[in-house]
């Protein structure tokens, strides 16, 4: 196996690797950054489609953008290539699929929950959920859950802002600022723990005052049946001004965290104490 450089590649450097061989081994080229390559690599690539090998298994990664499109149009029209188009998962129930789908083919089973967690404790890489994913199913036996997840990676930036922010929005504050607390102690950034406490708010605000079945609730807002449900339950106790506050006291932390405040965990430790306060809970 070789890998190329498409941004930094030079006249001729493919051919050594494509050309013929005299044994037939079979030989995979892979050529990363294609979205920058270099004049020279897509004469040389688009040459090279005038005279594929068998034996050589060529892959191209474009990761978007109008650059190197003569070179794309020439590969569609090649009809010795393949075109998979590989479009970024954004949304949580893409994700979820995607994890479903790795323990499906392991054979495995992991609880809803479970997913959902790992999703909030990894982030969006799919690499990295697949390899969360195989790391849990090697690690442990029978039905993976949310104690699993919790077990190896509780202690991840995104897993801690999730507990301060549901810690928050339950209105208990004291438990929310000794979760923050023990974040900021292991090094976390005050900007992520922000971050997580206003996307609970949020989506808190975005599905206030909706009626209706929560099927039909999720497809209107662009969300998952379970994030309006969560928000749902998370609401209890909340009133629109509590909301209005709340958002209020989280825009000010979030410029006080990105350089506007001379002291970003006390801007968050205020914010923590306001948005309980105006939900009525604990201080």
């Amino acid at each position: 196996m070789v890998d190329i450089d498409a941004s930094v590649y030079e006249a001729g450097q493919l051919g050594p690797h494509t050309s013929p061989s005299l044994f037939g081994e079979p030989r995979l080229v892979r050529v990363s950054g294609v979205e920058a390559c270099t004049d020279a690599f897509v004469t040389d690539v688009l040459a090279y489609l005038d005279d594929v090998q068998d034996d050589v298994t060529l892959v191209l990664r474009h990761a978007g953008g109008q650059k190197g499109k003569k070179l794309l149009d020439g590969v569609r029209k090649s009809k010795t290539s393949a075109v998979v188009d590989c479009a970024p998962l954004k949304k949580d129930t893409d994700k979820i699929d995607f994890l479903h789908g790795e323990f499906r083919a392991a054979d495995r089973r992991a609880t809803p929950g479970a997913v959902r967690a790992l999703v909030a404790a990894v982030g969006s890489d799919l690499r990295e959920l697949a390899s969360a994913a195989s790391q849990l199913m090697s690690d442990s036996s029978g039905e993976i859950t949310e104690q699993d997840v919790e077990r190896y990676y509780g202690g991840r930036v995104e897993a801690t802002g999730f507990k301060v922010a549901d810690a928050v929005a339950a209105g208990r504050g004291k438990e929310a600022l000794a979760l923050l607390r023990q974040a900021v102690d292991t090094g976390v950034d005050p900007v992520p723990l922000v971050a997580a406490v206003a996307l609970k708010l949020r989506t808190m605000a975005r599905v206030a005052g909706t009626r209706g079945r929560i099927p039909d609730i999720a497809r209107e807002l662009g969300m998952a049946p379970w994030q309006v449900e969560r928000a749902r339950k998370d609401l209890v106790g909340w009133t629109p001004d509590g909301i209005k506050t709340g958002l209020i006291a989280l825009a000010e932390a979030d410029a006080a965290v990105k350089g506007g405040g001379r002291d970003p965990v006390y801007a968050v430790e205020k914010a923590v104490v306001a948005i309980t306060a105006a939900r009525g809970g604990d201080r």
